[in-house]
């Protein structure tokens, strides 16, 4: 019995030691915080396992070529020095059946075929100049031996050489009549052959069997063109026309083919001002050797910079405005971000080129940067990450 009432003692005895102990020492520390990155104006940390980071993109610059100016409104239209408007220089009426459109020619080609009064007149003055240049001939051999016999004057002998060179003259008036119209001196059916004047196709046809034609006609019975070159005209405003030169390479894009660009080069600067509209109108060859593109298509024109004159672009995305400056952040590790003002020199619909404050190579934020905006004056207003 007096030894269990001293094993109990002993028990509690060690219980109040050891709450003397605790309360002696005192409660338990908390774990010490880990050390955080000394805060610097217009910088940004971000922790690693931060949920922020997934609302973050990054792309690498690079200097590429970059348009000079906003996008031009234009036209395709055909390209003039391949392009032949044929009217007839004769009157009459067709005769069969003309060239259908879309019809392949080469020059030289029959288009259609007249029957015309204008070819019959033609073809009756060369046979009547012939006739009269033999009388006329005949003639003149009589009187020279006439002469010779001295049986007539001088003087009638110089009027039959007269009468002579008159009917040679006719003779030859008749036969380049002939000649521009492209018929033979043989010919007389009063049959006339309208041809095509250049290769291509033919893209337009104002005629019809049994129409009435006419050289005085508005508008043209046939146009043939190679449509597998075109042109694009395009207005430039006085102020841009010095970033304009000859043999410049555009890129060119139309609705029917909205993700598709098609290379132009610049031909010909007109030297007119149009007082009207402060323009200048700018001719620009355009491949075109699928056919895809058609004339009187409107296209959008960007003016490229040269292969020596590369800049950075960024996609607006990146770009916040503050007051009057422009602004992007730059990522200079994988949780550290820097804001960083820049100089825009062209803001496109998408895309912006810039003239200051990136470099090629740095690690660009193109999408996330209002919520590093956000977070950095959170740490300047003495915030948590």
């Amino acid at each position: 019995m007096t030894h269990k009432i001293q094993s109990k003692s002993s028990f509690l005895a060690g219980l109040l030691m050891a709450a003397l102990l605790t309360a002696c020492s005192g409660p338990a520390e908390p774990p010490r915080p880990l050390p955080q990155p000394p805060k610097v104006a217009g910088q940004v940390y971000l922790a690693a396992d931060s949920p922020k980071k997934a609302y973050i993109k990054t792309a690498r610059l690079s200097l590429s070529q970059h348009p000079l100016l906003e996008p031009l409104a234009g036209k395709i239209t055909y390209n003039e020095s391949l392009t032949s408007r044929i009217s007839s220089s004769v009157s009459g009426r067709v005769t069969g059946k003309p060239v259908a459109l879309g019809t392949p020619v080469q020059a030289g080609s029959v288009l259609l075929e007249l029957d015309s009064p204008d070819v019959a007149n033609a073809e009756a003055d060369f046979a009547k100049a012939q006739a009269d240049l033999m009388f006329a001939n005949h003639a003149f051999n009589r009187q020279q031996e006439l002469y010779a016999g001295k049986a007539v004057s001088r003087k009638e002998l110089e009027q039959a050489q007269d009468d002579l060179s008159r009917a040679s003259s006719e003779v030859r008036r008749a036969q380049d009549r002939l000649k521009n119209l492209h018929i033979a001196t043989g010919q007389s059916d009063g049959h006339f052959a309208l041809r095509a004047t250049v290769p291509g196709i033919v893209v337009e046809r104002n005629v019809t069997p049994g129409t009435e034609v006419r050289p005085d006609l508005d508008a043209p019975l046939f146009v043939v063109s190679d449509i597998k070159s075109l042109t694009v005209l395009m207005e430039v405003f006085e102020i841009n026309i010095g970033k304009i030169k000859l043999g410049q390479r555009l890129s060119i894009t139309v609705p029917a083919y909205p993700d598709e660009r098609f290379p132009a080069t610049v031909q010909y600067i007109s030297q007119v001002l149009d007082e009207n509209t402060r323009t200048v109108q700018v001719r620009c060859d355009l491949p075109n050797p699928d056919g895809r593109l058609l004339p009187g298509m409107y296209a959008n024109i960007t003016v490229e910079s040269g292969p020596d004159n590369k800049a950075v672009m960024i996609p607006l995305t990146a770009v916040f405005t503050e007051g009057n400056a422009d602004y992007v952040f730059v990522a200079l590790d994988e949780n550290h971000y820097q804001q960083r003002p820049v100089k825009i020199g062209l803001r496109l619909k998408d895309t912006a080129v810039i003239a200051q404050g990136l470099q090629p190579g740095e690690l660009l934020v193109t999408e996330g940067a209002l919520m590093l905006r956000a977070e950095e004056e959170l740490e300047t207003d003495g915030g948590n990450p």
